[in-house]
């Protein structure tokens, strides 16, 4: 199956709520966090949530 890194490249810092603990959801915490996720709707569906703070790529 396959799968896409996500790195966190903004700060959550005056984000909404849901923003954030969307961003928890994915496994990032702090800038320079990175998770691999597997690229399934859900996910998908998160990151277009949250894309603005992301740096998505093939893993």
């Amino acid at each position: 199956m396959a799968e896409i890194k996500v790195k966190l490249v903004k700060s959550l810092i005056g984000c909404k709520k849901d923003q954030i603990a969307t961003a928890q959801s994915l496994g990032l915490r702090k800038i320079g966090d990175v998770s691999v996720q597997p690229d399934n709707a859900q996910t998908k569906g998160k990151v277009n949530k949250i894309g603005f703070l992301l740096e998505v790529t093939e893993a």
